[in-house]
C-alpha cells in the first residue's frame, strides 16, 4: 500500500468501506470454496461407503448363499447334512401355494406392484415410529429383506447412522434385485435364505427340523408358523414361547382372511389346531447313522482339494451305501443288547476290588479337567486337585464314564463292498463319541482264526486233517484251551468249531500256516493294520479295526475275492451335475475253493461250535467265528449269510476295565447283536433267504443229520450218522454210516479221498 492509499484508508470512510467489503468477499469465496470441497469429499466418502457394501452385478446375477450338503442313503432317504448354515435349497414349484399366500399377506401385500421399495409404506412407518426416535420397523419389502439376508447387510449392533446406511443399501440392492430377477425368483430365493430358528436356514431345512418332513408337505397352519418365525425366531419359538408362537401363527392366517386368501370359517377352524412338532426339542437335523456320517465326512474332507468343493457351503448331493432300514434295525438291536448287558456288568463290577484303578482314573480325570488345566499356579492346581478328589459327584462321573460298555457293529454287502449299516458307539449324536468301527483297533482274539485256517487250506491241508490237541512249549510260548481240556487228535474242522487254541497254535509253529504267509493272506483279504508275523498270531494278538476284520470275512462268501469297503457311491453338485462316481477295488485274495471250504467249516462254528448261540435268534444259513481276548477285554463275533457279512465288537474304551466273567465272551457279549440284526433284517425287510453256493472243484462235504430235522437239513443243529446230507448239491446221499459215539463231523473229503471223523 502506497503513502497515498494509506492516507485515504484512514481519512476517507467510503474508500475504507470499499476495501473492507472487497476483503470480506474474498474471504467468503475462500470459505465457500473450502466448504464446497469438504462437502464434496464427505459426499463422495459417504457414497463410497454406501456402494462399498453393495454386491456387484455379477453377484446379483449369481447369488451364492451357503448351502448345506445333503447326504442320501442307498434307498433314497435324506440321511443328514453338512453345513455351517443349515440350508437346503428348494424350488418354488415344490412349495405349497398357501405358504406363498401367507407370506405375501403378512410381509408384503404390494409385492407384485412395487419395484423393490414401497415408498408409501416406508413413510407411514417413519411417521408411526417417529415418536420412538428409531428408524421404521416393518417398512421393508420382501425384496429389501432378501437384500439384507442374502448379502449380510444387517449387523448385530448398529448405531442410528449404521441403520441409515443399511437402509439405503437395502433400497439400492432391492432395486437391483428387482431388475435382475422375476417376482417368482425373488420369493424362491427369499424362502431359501431366510433364517427360521433352530439353526435352520431356508424353508426346506426348517420344515425338516421342526416337522420332520419336506416343505412340500406343510399344512397351512405349519406354513403360517414359519411366516410367523420370520419376524423373530426367538420371540415366536414354538418350544420356548409356545403361546406367542400360536398367537402370531393365527395372526398370519387372519392376514390371509383380510387379503381374501382364506375363508373366515376355515380360519376359525384352523386357529384351534395346536402346534405339533416332530420332536419336543427340535434341533439341527438328526441322523440315524451319526458315526457313518462322520466317517463319510472325513473321506469328503480328503477329497475336497482334489475336486475343489466346500462340503459345508456348496450344497453337494452325496449318495452313500447305507440302507436306512438296516441302520434302524442295527441301532435298535445294539441299543437293546448293550442296555441289558450294562445292567449285567454293573451288577458284577466292584470298585472295592478295583480301588487302585479307581484312584488312577480319578487322578487322570482331574488332570485332564478344564478347571485344573486352566489354573496358573501350582498352589491353585493343588487346591483344585484336592477339592475334586473329595467331590463325590465328580468321582461318580469318573466311575460312570469308565464303566460304559461300548459297541462297534458294521454290516457290509460282500459282493459290492458297500457298507449297509454302521453303529459306531452308544452315543448317537452326530460329531460326538469315538467311532468303534473305524476309529479303534483291538486284538481280535479267536475271531482271527479263520484267516489261519484259510492259510492252511491254501497250503493243501483239509478240514479232516487231524492235529494233536495237547499243550506244547514253543520257545516259552504255551497257549491253553479256554476250557482247559485236552484230548487226542482232532480234525481242523472240529478245532475251528470249538476254537481250540492249542491246535491253532500248532498250525502257526509248523508249515501248516506259517506266520509270514498268514500276514500276506490277511493283507490280501483287507487287513491293513500292522500284523506281527509271530506264532501268537494264531490267537489274534495283533490289533485290527472291526471294519477291517468284517471286510476280510466278506472274502469267504465272495468266492475268495476281497472287495474294498465303500461308503460314498457318487457326488453331485447342487445342480445335479456329477462330480465323481466311485467303484471299489478288488483282488482275488484266496482261491474260490479255499473260500468254500472255510465257509463249510464256519457253518459248523454256528451249528454246533462256539457260535451256536446264533441259533437262538437266527435259523437260516450262516457262518462265522467268535472271539474273546485275554481277561475278557474284548468280545467279538464276525459272521456272514449268503447275502451279508457283519462284525461286532463289544468292550470298553479303557482297556483297564474288563468284563469280570464268562459273560464277557464273544459268544455272549457280541454275538447276540449280530444274530438279532440278521433275524430282524431278513424278517422286516423281507430279504429273500439264500443258500451258500460252493465253488467248482469242491466236491462233496457230507454231514450226518437227524432224521427228525430233515424239514430243512441245512438248518439242523444236531448231528447223527443215520442220514447223510450233501450241503454242496442240496440233496440226500444214498449212503449210511455206522453209529459213532464220538464227533460225527466229516465223513468224507472228496478233495483228498480220505475218510475221517
Amino acid at each position: 500500500m502506497t503513502d497515498s492509499d494509506y492516507d485515504k484508508y484512514f481519512d476517507d470512510p467510503s474508500y475504507r468501506n470499499k476495501k473492507m467489503k472487497k476483503k470480506k468477499n474474498t474471504k467468503k469465496k475462500k470459505y465457500w470454496l473450502i466448504g464446497g470441497s469438504v462437502a464434496f469429499v464427505l459426499l463422495g466418502t459417504f457414497l463410497a461407503i454406501i456402494y462399498s457394501g453393495l454386491p456387484s452385478l455379477e453377484e446379483l446375477e449369481n447369488p451364492k448363499p451357503q448351502l448345506a450338503s445333503k447326504v442320501f442313503s442307498a434307498d433314497g432317504e435324506l440321511l443328514g447334512q453338512y453345513f455351517i448354515e443349515n440350508r437346503i435349497e428348494t424350488q418354488l414349484n415344490k412349495l405349497p401355494d398357501h405358504l406363498i399366500k401367507a407370506l405375501i399377506a403378512t410381509e408384503d401385500r404390494k409385492f407384485y406392484d412395487h419395484w423393490g421399495v414401497d415408498v408409501t409404506r416406508f413413510f407411514k412407518a417413519m411417521v408411526k415410529n417417529l415418536f420412538s426416535l428409531s428408524l421404521a420397523e416393518g417398512a421393508s419389502t420382501l425384496t429389501q429383506q432378501l437384500a439384507r439376508n442374502l448379502y449380510e447387510l444387517k449387523v448385530t449392533r448398529e448405531t442410528k447412522i449404521d441403520k441409515g446406511v443399511r437402509k439405503i443399501r437395502e433400497w439400492i440392492t432391492a432395486i437391483q434385485i428387482e431388475r435382475n430377477f422375476t417376482k417368482k425368483e425373488i420369493i424362491e430365493l427369499y424362502l431359501n435364505v431366510s433364517y427360521l430358528g433352530r439353526s435352520a436356514y431356508g424353508i426346506e431345512a426348517a420344515s425338516r427340523v421342526y416337522f420332520g418332513k419336506s416343505a412340500s408337505e406343510l399344512t397351512l397352519p405349519e406354513a403360517a408358523l414359519f411366516v410367523a418365525l420370520l419376524k423373530s425366531p426367538r420371540d415366536f419359538d414354538p418350544v420356548n414361547n409356545y403361546d406367542n408362537a400360536l398367537k402370531r401363527r393365527n395372526l398370519v392366517m387372519y392376514n390371509m382372511v383380510s387379503t381374501g386368501f382364506l375363508d373366515k370359517d376355515e380360519y376359525d377352524k384352523l386357529k384351534q389346531e395346536p402346534i405339533v412338532l416332530a420332536s419336543e426339542k427340535p434341533n439341527v437335523m438328526r441322523t440315524v447313522a451319526p458315526h457313518f456320517m462322520e466317517y463319510v465326512r472325513l473321506q469328503l474332507s480328503e477329497l475336497a482339494d482334489k475336486y475343489g468343493y466346500d462340503m459345508y457351503r456348496d450344497g453337494l448331493n452325496i449318495y452313500t451305501s447305507i440302507d436306512i432300514r438296516m441302520q434302524k434295525i442295527a441301532n435298535e438291536v445294539a441299543a437293546k443288547h448293550i442296555q441289558e448287558y450294562q445292567k449285567l456288568f454293573d451288577k458284577n463290577w466292584s470298585w472295592n476290588k478295583n480301588k487302585d484303578l479307581l484312584a488312577t482314573l480319578i487322578d487322570e480325570a482331574i488332570k485332564k479337567s478344564r478347571e485344573y488345566r486352566s489354573a496358573e499356579s501350582k498352589e491353585n492346581k493343588a487346591t483344585i486337585y484336592n477339592r475334586l478328589k473329595k467331590d463325590e459327584a465328580f468321582i461318580d462321573s469318573v466311575k460312570f464314564v469308565a464303566t460304559r460298555i461300548e459297541v462297534g457293529f458294521v454290516v457290509i454287502d460282500p459282493f459290492t463292498g458297500e457298507i449297509k449299516a454302521l453303529v459306531g458307539g452308544t452315543n448317537q449324536i452326530f460329531g460326538r463319541g469315538l467311532n468303534h468301527v473305524t476309529g479303534i483297533k483291538r486284538q481280535p482274539g479267536s475271531s482271527f482264526k479263520p484267516i489261519i485256517y484259510a492259510t492252511a487250506i491254501e497250503n493243501g491241508y483239509y478240514p479232516a486233517f487231524a492235529i494233536l490237541n495237547q499243550k506244547f512249549d514253543y520257545n516259552g510260548w504255551s497257549p491253553s484251551n479256554s476250557d482247559g481240556e485236552y484230548s487226542g487228535y482232532e480234525t481242523m474242522r472240529f478245532a475251528l468249531a470249538k476254537s481250540l487254541n492249542v491246535i491253532t497254535g500248532r498250525m502257526t509253529i509248523s508249515e501248516i500256516a506259517p506266520p509270514k504267509q498268514v500276514v500276506k493272506i490277511a493283507q490280501r483279504m483287507g487287513i491293513n493294520s500292522k500284523i506281527d508275523p509271530y506264532p501268537a498270531i494264531a490267537l489274534g494278538t495283533s490289533e485290527v479295526s472291526p471294519l477291517e476284520l468284517t471286510s476280510a470275512f466278506g472274502t469267504f462268501v465272495n468266492k475268495g475275492i476281497h472287495i474294498q469297503n465303500i461308503s460314498i457311491l457318487k457326488i453331485e453338485d447342487k445342480n445335479g451335475i456329477l462330480i465323481d462316481q466311485f467303484v471299489p477295488e478288488y483282488v482275488q485274495a484266496i482261491t474260490p475253493q479255499t473260500a468254500s471250504i472255510m465257509e463249510s467249516m464256519m457253518m459248523d462254528v454256528v451249528d454246533y461250535g462256539t457260535g451256536a448261540g446264533v441259533r437262538r435268534y437266527y435259523q437260516y444259513p450262516a457262518a462265522g467265528k467268535t472271539g474273546t481276548t485275554q481277561n475278557f477285554s474284548d468280545a467279538w463275533f464276525v459272521g456272514y449269510t449268503p447275502e451279508f457279512v457283519g462284525g461286532c465288537w463289544v468292550g470298553f474304551d479303557d482297556h483297564r476295565v474288563k468284563f469280570t466273567d464268562w459273560y464277557g465272551q464273544g459268544a455272549r457279549a457280541a454275538l447276540p447283536i449280530w444274530a438279532m440284526f440278521m433275524e430282524g433284517a431278513y424278517k422286516e425287510i423281507k430279504i429273500p433267504v439264500g443258500y451258500f453256493n460252493y465253488s467248482e472243484g469242491v466236491d462233496t462235504v457230507a454231514f450226518c443229520k437227524k432224521t427228525m430235522d430233515l424239514g430243512d437239513p441245512r438248518l439242523a443243529n444236531n448231528y447223527c450218522p443215520e442220514i447223510i446230507y450233501d450241503i454242496i448239491n442240496s440233496k440226500h446221499l444214498p449212503m449210511t454210516c455206522e453209529i459213532h459215539t464220538d464227533k460225527n463231523v466229516i465223513i468224507r473229503e472228496e478233495r483228498t479221498g480220505e475218510t475221517g471223523w
